[in-house]
């Protein structure tokens, strides 16, 4: 059974890929936020995890480069509710920036059940190098 973490700092949306991925036989481990999602990395091994890019006291991208630092060989699935940078907008891409980080797929929340489960399975059957972005 694949292990996923889920950090995220709202209890909503970890407590939501969290039914999501249990009813399609994934094992869960829930984090609130970077802190307690870094203690449960270094308490147990999974084969994924899926990490809120914006989270009080790991502010930015600080989270996505921590988590990818501590366990580079799990593929890291970056999420985030910000907006995606328009060609006309001066506002960064926030997801495409966690990918040069390290993460290996992007959510924008918020996404589907089955946008969720692609990234995920995506990521237990690719290289773990491959980085794609999912919208």
């Amino acid at each position: 059974m694949p292990r996923v973490l889920v950090v995220d700092d709202d209890p909503l949306v970890c407590t939501t890929i969290e039914v999501c991925l249990q009813r399609q036989g994934f094992e869960v481990t829930v984090a609130d936020g970077g802190e307690a999602g870094i203690c449960a990395l270094e308490a147990s091994t999974f084969d994924v995890m899926l990490v809120d890019i914006f989270m009080p006291h790991m502010r930015g991208f600080e989270s996505i480069r921590v988590f990818h630092e501590r366990a580079p060989a799990i593929p890291l699935i970056a999420m985030s509710g910000y907006a995606f940078a328009h060609t006309d907008s001066p506002s960064p891409d926030f997801l495409r920036m966690a990918l040069e980080l390290g993460a290996a797929r992007c959510l924008r929340k918020p996404f589907t059940p089955k946008t969720l489960l692609a990234a995920v399975n995506e990521c237990l059957a690719r290289p773990k190098t491959s980085a794609h972005f999912s919208k």
